[in-house]
């Protein structure tokens, strides 16, 4: 099978481009990446001499680009997306081009080449839920997001079932809890707090540090998606959780911990606007219907993502003294 694996240079889709050329063998697969400041070639440097593996420098947005190679794959992954809820407050328009009118050019693309297409959407679409609540989101959960980026993925998701039901579209979508593990930019929660722990930085917490967010391992999503590439019927929607509901100050004091730091590293700061309280995702579909098992319970995965970045200081320094635009520059240049 020849994957388009959409946004395959940021966090999650580099994950699944890792995941799916070592389970397997015979598969090809075209990374398809704007190379946005979230984006990194470094996170995929082992297949840049693979034969399997090949690089295109774009944007969904751009019709001419898009439609070839969705004419060219048999399966689209669509990982292309902005996903930081702060940036997406400073700049909404950003959010909107991405996620919403990219999603509706690379739809065009996928209906007019008959393919099959899984979308990766996220829990935040849900809006909030009550702490100390045992309600949970699933598949039926009404969408109301609260951020710019939440609703630009909301609309994405609403124009892939609307593509769907009107033009006969083959596609799934997969609503996803928080994500871990390497290669995630450090802006995020978990890598930013484990680099700030190993040089002695202060470690900004929103608010109380009570928020609750369900996290699951980046490798457990991509198994995830590849079994409802697998086994998922068309038209159907799938949620992907972690089942490991934390709060925010559970999982930095984890990581201090881990890095081997005191407590007093924290410093409280004040809340984001619009803070979505808790997220929490039930995953009881796809575990039935399709077999999902997670390989990684939640201190396991921490342990594990925290000493990859330990062990891993020059990938996430090229992302602090701009190296990895070099590289980007340097490998394009090849093609």
């Amino acid at each position: 099978m020849k994957y388009l694996v959409t946004g395959g240079a940021g966090f999650i889709g580099s994950n699944f481009i890792h995941f799916v050329l070592k389970k397997y063998p015979d598969a090809e697969v075209v990374n398809f990446d704007k190379l946005t400041y979230a984006g990194n070639l470094l996170s995929l440097k082992e297949f840049e001499n693979d034969k399997r593996y090949s690089f295109v420098k774009g944007d969904i947005n751009d019709a001419d680009l898009t439609d070839p190679l969705v004419g060219s794959c048999d399966v689209v992954v669509n990982f292309a997306a902005e996903s930081h809820v702060d940036r997406s407050i400073l700049g909404p328009a950003e959010f909107v081009k991405t996620n919403v009118v990219g999603t509706q050019v690379l739809l065009e693309a996928v209906v007019k080449h008959k393919k099959r297409l899984h979308h990766i959407s996220t829990d935040e679409v849900f809006g909030s839920l009550p702490l100390n609540s045992p309600e949970r989101f699933n598949e039926n959960s009404p969408y109301d997001p609260k951020s710019p980026y939440s609703a630009s993925k909301a609309s994405s998701d609403h124009l892939v079932r609307a593509y769907e039901h009107t033009f006969g579209l083959q596609a799934t979508i997969s609503n996803c809890s928080n994500n871990y593990g390497p290669y995630q930019h450090v802006e995020k929660l978990i890598p930013l707090m484990t680099i700030n722990a190993m040089e002695d930085k202060e470690l900004p917490v929103y608010g109380d540090g009570l928020n609750v967010r369900d996290w699951i391992h980046v490798e457990d999503h991509c198994a995830a998606i590849d079994l409802i590439l697998e086994k998922g019927k068309a038209g159907e929607t799938y949620l992907v959780g972690g089942n490991a509901e934390k709060s925010n100050i559970e999982v930095v004091k984890t990581i201090l911990k881990h890095v081997g730091k005191g407590e007093d590293l924290i410093k409280y700061v004040k809340d984001r606007p619009g803070h979505d309280r808790r997220y929490a995702i039930d995953s009881s579909k796809i575990e039935k219907e399709l077999g999902f098992q997670r390989k990684y319970d939640f201190e396991s995965g921490l342990k594990q993502t925290v000493e990859w970045y330990k062990g891993n200081i020059d990938w996430w320094k090229s992302f602090l003294n701009n190296e990895y635009l070099n590289y980007y520059e340097q490998q394009y240049a090849k093609r």
